[in-house]
Order: structure tokens, then sequence, then C-alpha cells
């Protein structure tokens, strides 16, 4: 199985949505980080976007279509409501931009600073890269929520569905984990009502 880096999980993605910055740079990580969380893209994917990449589709929503760099594998991605937003941000700044670039990235170097100073700042003990924005977008905001592993596959523009699948594995690591530690809640309550000085009454309903 091969190896999958952290993913936030959603009140810790929750968590850095809601906490601002002062310094612009720091602003501008933060949301290039959830851009990447919503749409699945790779920071360098991200980076070398055009304006003309976001095209309005059938289904009067707009998409990215673009080009994986890792694998030139063609993408179509259904931008949503909060990755659109981040668009629409920075769509006058970067209007000017010479490029026609679509976001203002910074280099991959000072992100990852950053970021580490973003994920502190919100307490979350996880050692967080860009890269982990796109294990949290297959894992959080998509399998999570119930997106068929086939429409996440294409999404991520992986070449074969087992790659996706790890994703899942990883997923349902993490329901067993949460399971066994209810049971150990579960267990611990059992063992506190049996040293109980004073038993629970059985209280029977009258109808």
């Amino acid at each position: 199985m091969a190896y999958i880096n952290a993913n936030l999980a959603e009140r810790e993605l929750e968590l850095i949505e809601n906490t601002t910055f002062k310094g612009a740079g720091y602003e501008k990580v933060r949301n290039i980080f959830l851009f990447s969380c919503y749409t699945g893209l790779s920071y360098i994917d991200i980076k070398e976007l055009m304006t003309n990449q976001m095209v309005l589709g059938n289904d009067e929503n707009y998409w990215l279509f673009t080009k994986r760099a890792k694998t030139n594998e063609i993408v179509k991605i259904p931008l949503l409501p909060k990755a659109r937003a981040i668009i629409e941000k920075y769509s006058d700044e970067m209007a000017h931009h010479p490029g026609g670039k679509l976001l203002p990235v910074l280099s991959n170097q000072k992100t990852n600073s950053y970021l580490k100073v973003i994920t502190k700042a919100c307490n979350i003990h996880k050692n967080i890269t860009f890269h982990d924005a796109r294990h949290t977008f297959a894992t959080t905001v998509t399998l999570s929520n119930g997106v068929p592993i086939e429409t996440v596959s294409k999404l991520l523009g992986h070449t074969k569905l087992t790659t996706t699948q790890i994703y899942a594995r990883v997923l349902e690591k993490k329901i067993g984990e949460d399971m066994q530690n209810l049971m150990d809640v579960f267990a611990a309550k059992e063992k506190l009502n049996e040293n109980s000085i004073l038993p629970i009454r059985e209280h029977r309903a009258s109808i």
C-alpha cells in the first residue's frame, strides 16, 4: 500500500477557513491551500492555471479544464462554491497580471513555510504540507460526503482506480479507530456502573 500523507479532518478544515491573518502573504497561502482542498489540484497545477481554463459548463456551473503536470492527464473539475469564491476574491488583482494566471500563487518553499505557521496558529498538530490539501479533498471533502470513488478518481486525474482506493482504505481505518474508541468509552462507563455503590434502577415503561 502506498504511503498517504496527513489530511485535515472537517473540523480542522473549518478552523483554517475561519482564521484570518494580518499578513497578505499568509492570507494568500491560506486561500490557495483551501482552493486545493476544494478542487483536489496540486500546487503546480494551481500555479499554472490560466483564466481561460475556467469555463461555463452545460450545467450552468463553472468548471476548470486543465491537465495534470505530473501525468499529463486531462482533468475537468466542477467548481464548488468555496473554490469559486477564492477565484472571485483575487479576480481584480489577477486582471492586471501580465501572464493571465488565475490565482496568485507564491513559491513552493514560501507556501509550505507559511503553511506551517498557519496550521500552528489554528492549533492543528499535524505536519501539513500543501500536498495534503489534495488528500483532504479526496477524503474529507468528497469520499466522506458520499461522492462515488469512480468520480473522485476522475476529479483527481488518477489513471487507475486502485490509486484512489487507497484513500477509501484510509477512511475505513479511521472509521474503525473511531468506533473502537466509542466501544472503549462504553466499556469504561459499564465498568463504572458495576463499581457504583448505588445500582442503577431499571425503569419500566408504562405503555
